[in-house]
């Protein structure tokens, strides 16, 4: 049950985020989680949107350079040892975490995280097994 979870290249140079969060602004575009990565020449804003199609659709018409990966989200206890368990059930299974980022939102549990990791399947088992749930592309867009 992965996620769609869009790459952004930006320039890195003052407004280029500015302008990209314009853009989808001005489209209403609701970002639900969102990460930027930076090297010295150019970022990756990483988001989860509530509309991919849409997104992606302004994104290329106004010539932002970008991909879409599935990603897993998962939704965790907002206590102390949450990420410790998600974490723990990957390491078990061999999952290798490539990189992860976090949101808070909704009213279930509160505390969500985006996984991406090296094998998918093994850890949405992984975590099923451990009671951990996953959070599909349209829960996240109703938070």
């Amino acid at each position: 049950m992965s996620v769609k979870q869009i790459s952004v290249f930006l320039e890195n140079k003052p407004g280029a985020l500015r302008n990209m969060t314009r853009v989808l602004a001005e489209q209403q575009i609701d970002m639900r989680a969102f990460t930027l990565a930076e090297a010295s020449d150019f970022g990756i804003a990483r988001i989860i949107v509530d509309d991919v199609f849409a997104t992606t659709t302004v994104l290329r018409d106004n010539g932002f350079i970008h991909s879409v990966s599935p990603v897993l989200a998962v939704a965790l206890s907002d206590a102390p040892g949450g990420l410790y368990q998600a974490l723990d059930a990957l390491e078990e299974a061999g999952v290798n975490v490539e990189y992860m980022y976090a949101f808070l939102g909704g009213k279930k549990e509160g505390a969500y995280m985006i996984f991406k990791v090296t094998d998918e399947k093994a850890a949405a088992q992984a975590l099923g097994a451990k009671k951990i749930r996953l959070v599909d592309q349209e829960e996240l867009s109703e938070l």
